[in-house]
């Protein structure tokens, strides 16, 4: 079997496949007996005619068949000599067979591309990396959180203030003012001065108490520049009633805890672990881009449209059967779709040239580390990580680490001070 294998570009390759005869009989003869069973001719049994009345009468109905059957065949053949490992289906064309003579066709189809790693050296990616200077701003809105999700909800008499809740009936008006029919919504919840709201709009609600009616124009469906109008009774208002920040709360918070200072400092604490992890994966991602900016690989359109088509089946799922602009998706992933299979082709080179490999053991070990940081929930963690997929799940991450400490170690890093106030938008 004569293989031509030409390199269309960095991921396209096309075989050219020529099989002869003295290869295809075999084959072909297979094809003949199975196409004898299953024909009938007067006279005959199935299987028992003979082969030249067969040939006379369906020989291109034989040589169609046995192309169908044995195409893929020569193909695999052919791939497993090359060692070449497609990632799509084949196009095939120019397909040429006769009974006696050689069987060509070509196969056009997309790879992995081949490329070469850099010489790795000293300083040769230049990567920031910043150093977040927290504030007592951040522990005020922080511990501000932590009373809000300890926050008890009372129903009030005394009219509605901004960030209160109203619950009430709406009715949809017509254009005169007239209430439309079919168009009443009962037991809606409103938050005073949140959502779409305009000042206006929050002053027709503020001071409303049970049984107080009002008017609002509220946005209709997607288009939130169309505004209807509605007639607004209020059922009840409720508002959310904040602890103290005392002995009291902190216990609550955190029974190890002594003082309000002592919750102060712990939250703090957890302020720069969660700035520190933040600083952490945009390092992780810049130095990956820098390798990848460097090296310049292409990525093919079939691994890229794969990956796109997973990332739409997805949001599909999310969205509960609910209409979806795929289009807009699928343009909207792109970018990130090209620069993560850009990193995954980078990844495997990286592996394989410095034999970066993950045992049992470090799984174990990784497991052990969850476990002892929360050792509530041992069980849990256990039992989630017994199941093969997220063992995997945690070989990739360790191998990922292992891949960006190698990779930092050539890396010239620029540590940035930022002040969390500017983050937040706040004047200097």
């Amino acid at each position: 079997m004569k293989i031509n294998v030409k390199n269309i570009n960095d991921y396209t390759k096309e075989v050219k496949l020529d099989i002869p005869w003295s290869t295809l009989e075999p084959d072909f003869n297979i094809t003949l007996k199975n196409f004898s069973k299953k024909v009938k001719l007067p006279g005959f049994r199935p299987g028992k005619i003979p082969r030249d009345r067969l040939m006379q009468q369906f020989q291109p109905n034989i040589e169609a068949q046995f192309m169908d059957d044995n195409i893929h065949k020569y193909y695999l053949t052919a791939l497993q000599e090359q060692k070449i490992v497609p990632v799509n289906q084949a196009e095939i064309r120019d397909v040429n067979f006769q009974m006696g003579e050689h069987f060509s066709f070509t196969a056009k189809f997309e790879v992995e591309p081949d490329f070469k790693l850099p010489k790795f050296k000293n300083n040769m990616f230049k990567v920031q990396k910043n150093k977040f200077i927290p504030d007592d701003q951040d522990i005020d809105d922080a511990i501000d959180q932590l009373r809000r999700s300890h926050a008890r909800i009372e129903t009030v008499e005394d009219g509605a203030k901004e960030k209160d809740f109203i619950l009430c009936d709406l009715q949809k008006l017509d254009e005169s003012g007239v209430a439309i029919i079919g168009k009443k919504f009962e037991k809606q919840m409103l938050k005073v001065g949140d959502g779409s709201f305009t000042d206006d709009q929050k002053d027709r609600l503020i001071g409303l108490k049970p049984g107080d009616t009002s008017k609002l124009d509220l946005p209709d469906g997607e288009d939130k520049s169309i505004k209807n109008p509605y007639d607004l009774n209020v059922v009840k208002v409720e508002r959310e009633v904040l602890p103290e920040i005392n002995d009291d709360f902190v216990r609550l918070i955190n029974p190890d805890l002594k003082s309000i200072d002592d919750l102060n400092k712990d939250v703090l604490d957890k302020i720069n672990q969660n700035f520190e992890e933040r600083s952490r994966q945009t390092f992780e991602k810049d130095l990956s881009d820098a390798l990848i900016e460097k090296i310049g690989v292409e990525t093919p359109p079939s691994m890229v449209n794969n990956y796109l088509n997973n990332i739409l089946e997805d949001v599909k799922k999310q969205n509960n059967g609910e209409k979806i602009d795929e289009e807009k998706v699928l343009e909207t992933y792109r970018p990130s779709a090209e620069r993560n299979l850009k990193w995954y082709l980078i990844r495997k080179k990286i592996i394989d040239q410095e034999q970066i490999s993950i045992g049992r053991s470090d799984i174990d070990a990784e497991i052990e580390n969850l476990v002892s940081r929360s050792p509530n929930s041992e069980k849990e963690i256990r039992r989630f990580y017994k199941k093969p997929s997220n063992r995997q799940k945690i070989e990739d991450d360790i191998t990922e680490k292992k891949i960006l400490e190698y990779l930092t170690q050539f890396a010239k890093i620029k540590e940035v001070e930022v002040n969390t106030k500017d983050i937040r938008g706040e004047n200097k």
